[in-house]
């Protein structure tokens, strides 16, 4: 498996991580939903940082030519993200939880 973090320093844009959290709930999970060989994605905020960004955990490496939903994140933003790291992935589990879907969920 291959992981890939995005991270956007949010102090050059005009998009806030409050803006942003609002795009999510309107139109920014679903897309992602189908993307083949994407095994989980979720969205994070460093509000202390003003950082925002993603991690995406990856069956096999995406290709050049993978399809993916459009990059409105980055669109909004108005820059690619400051730091993008991508890595393998030796092991992964899943725990014990109370909450059987956060799937479109957001905390």
């Amino acid at each position: 498996m291959k992981a890939t973090i995005a991270w956007w320093d949010l102090s050059r844009s005009t998009q806030t991580i409050d803006s942003l959290r609002d795009y999510l709930r309107s139109e920014g999970v679903k897309p992602w939903a189908d993307v083949p060989g994407l095994r989980l994605k979720f969205w994070i905020a460093d509000r202390a940082g003003n950082r925002w960004g993603a991690v995406m955990l990856w069956e096999t490496a995406p290709g050049p030519d993978q399809p993916l939903p459009p990059h409105k994140a980055a669109e909004l933003i108005g820059y690619p993200p400051t730091e993008r790291i991508r890595f393998d992935v030796e092991a992964c589990i899943e725990g014990v939880f109370a909450e059987p879907s956060l799937s479109l969920e957001l905390l």
